[in-house]
């Protein structure tokens, strides 16, 4: 199985950095009470972490929906309360802007609380882009995020990157091209030994 690395969309996680953040830097009282709902949130998820989508869906419809409800209707009226321009309204602004896409897991039991994970994974090679911006061509610069793409790949796949890169590359130039797609890390096989 081929796993996307990036996600667009906007998670609950998201939202409790800005509210961590201030909290964090400064002990606001809402960042904390923010900070409840949200811990909330990731309580009932937690419950159905290892049930079936739909089931997880039912728990997210019956017990997370409410307290998003609540959490929605607290930001609108802390949102009133606070200063314009001030942090605290900074964080309440890009939450309650991005709402539905802040919301949009409750609807589907395969769509998880957060993209952690994938942030996790891409976090090795995010820390190295500035050096990458002086790959030294823009043709080298995708040559190289497509071998990162492959060592990804392979890692997510339990490959040792090494071994499937060194059998691909090897296996490549005679592979018949109807045949191509078994070179792929979620299909490649290791080669076996003697």
């Amino acid at each position: 199985m081929l796993y996307c690395l990036f996600s667009v969309s906007v998670r609950p996680s998201h939202a409790r950095r800005k509210f961590f953040d201030l909290h964090a830097t400064n002990k606001s009282l809402l960042a904390e009470q923010a900070l409840r709902y949200i811990q909330l949130l990731y309580e009932i998820e937690s419950e159905g972490r290892d049930l079936e989508p739909d089931l997880r869906r039912r728990i997210r419809q019956e017990k997370a929906l409410p307290v998003m409800d609540r959490l929605h209707a607290w930001m609108i009226a802390q949102r009133d309360l606070v200063p314009e321009g001030s942090a605290i309204s900074r964080a309440l602004d890009y939450s309650l802007k991005r709402w539905a896409e802040l919301s949009r897991y409750l609807d589907d039991g395969a769509v998880p609380i957060d993209n952690n994970w994938a942030e996790n994974q891409i976090r090795p090679w995010a820390l190295g882009r500035k050096n990458w911006l002086f790959a030294g061509s823009l043709r080298s610069g995708k040559r190289a995020a497509a071998i990162m793409s492959l060592i990804q790949s392979a890692r997510l796949n339990g490959h040792d990157p090494y071994a499937f890169l060194k059998d691909v590359l090897t296996r490549l130039p005679t592979q018949r091209a109807s045949e191509i797609d078994q070179l792929l890390p979620h299909n490649w096989q290791p080669p076996k030994l003697g």
